[in-house]
């Protein structure tokens, strides 16, 4: 009993360690993305979208890039797309995007696990968004998805996205935007972050080495071909990304523990760019296009991940610069006075003034207020949210007791 409290206040420690070093990054991330969303009219790009051609597919990877890294928000934008007349092809690669090419997510990598991993989950993202482009346009199914569009046309919610910018950005009513927009994507991402973040904290103290060793074949590594095991952990990823249950920025931390117990790098960039395979975002999916077309986009994203992992692996091999981070768990998740420290107190005093603005917008702009449908942000995830914050607490409490 007294191991495994010594455990769980370890664990929790970690978990809080994690946010500690990730917080500033999480503030400028969204302040940053914030003013794209703010300041940048999307209408002008999404007339150009209705093709299946590379014009088409580079908007929407600017614009997936452009907007909100939580993936719930990306597949509630990626509707809105279709419903404006996207083809599926420029919705899937606004998806990819708009979960592995965004400010935030390419912050808490360099974080977490190093530029070196940064620089694979750019040149990775765009890879994924041109095979799943490709597989999508040689296996099509147009009866599945034009049922599909009709569906979203019918339900989909209308969205004002036109306006001039230059008079924006100028303007307070557009910097009281900005702040709307942050505590917006806030509201919309912290409980999938505190969630993946406290999990990454217990998995990392409580689950041992040999537990991944096992599932990821690393202690076949010698007798095994290299080739053989890379495909494994780029196969295995995903479902190890969809057990997690955690989308988006939550599952950054989580790398880093496989990381540091010696996963391949085929099979932690599978399971960063796994966060749109969880359950909860396949079933969103359903709701909006029908279970055949989310099915569908389930595979093609999986094969996609897959074949990114392994083309990813063979290239850094052949240069020789697999990165192999040495950041480890204890490490990133220390606190000291450091610039961490710094960053912290100077980006929450922004992320107070962004609240004020957000409280200026909602009492002078009530009317233009505008809240994104998100099927997925339910009071049963809040409540989990709820019961690990209490966990974290307790954890606290007893790390200090012991």
């Amino acid at each position: 009993m007294q191991n495994f409290l010594e455990l769980y206040g370890e664990a929790a420690l970690t978990a809080v360690g994690f946010f500690w070093k990730a917080g500033w990054a999480f503030i400028l991330g969204y302040f940053i993305s914030a003013m794209i969303q703010s300041f940048i009219p999307k209408k002008k790009l999404t007339r150009y979208m209705g093709e299946a051609n590379l014009k088409s597919v580079s908007l929407s990877t600017i614009f997936g890039a452009a907007s909100s890294s939580c993936s719930f928000a990306a597949l509630a934008a990626a509707r809105s797309l279709v419903k404006k007349g996207a083809h599926f092809i420029a919705a899937v690669a606004f998806m990819f995007a708009s979960t592995n090419l965004v400010i935030e997510l390419g912050i808490l990598i360099l974080i977490f696990l190093g530029w070196e991993f940064l620089a694979a989950e750019i040149i990775g993202g765009l890879v994924l968004i041109t095979i799943s482009s490709i597989i999508i346009k040689f296996t099509y199914p147009d009866e599945w998805l034009e049922n599909a569009r009709e569906k979203v046309k019918e339900e989909g919610p209308k969205i004002k996205e036109d306006f001039d910018w230059k008079k924006r950005i100028k303007s307070k009513k557009g910097w009281r935007m900005v702040g709307n927009s942050f505590v917006s994507e806030w509201k919309m991402v912290w409980e999938e972050i505190l969630i993946g973040f406290t999990i990454a904290g217990f998995v990392a103290v409580f689950v041992p080495t040999e537990f991944w060793n096992k599932i990821f074949l690393i202690e076949l590594s010698g007798s095994l071909p290299g080739w053989l095991i890379a495909l494994e952990n780029a196969m295995v990823a995903p479902f190890v990304a969809a057990l997690t249950f955690i989308g988006s920025m939550g599952n950054i931390p989580l790398a880093t523990v496989l990381n540091t117990n010696g996963v391949l790098f085929a099979g932690i960039m599978g399971f960063i760019y796994s966060d749109l395979m969880v359950p909860p975002l396949v079933a969103v999916n359903a709701k909006y296009y029908g279970k055949k077309v989310a099915f569908y986009i389930a595979v093609v994203m999986y094969i996609s991940i897959v074949l990114t992992a392994l083309i990813l692996n063979g290239l850094f091999s052949v240069f020789g610069i697999v990165p192999e981070s040495n950041r480890v768990v204890t490490e990133v998740a220390q606190f000291k006075i450091d610039y961490t420290f710094y960053f912290n107190i100077f980006f929450v005093l922004l992320a107070g003034w962004l609240i004020y603005l957000k409280k200026r917008f909602i009492k002078m702009h009530s009317e233009d207020v505008s809240e994104m449908d998100m099927e997925g942000d339910t009071s049963f995830k809040r409540t989990i949210a709820y019961l690990f914050i209490a966990i974290l607490i307790v954890g606290l409490l007893v790390n200090f007791l012991i």
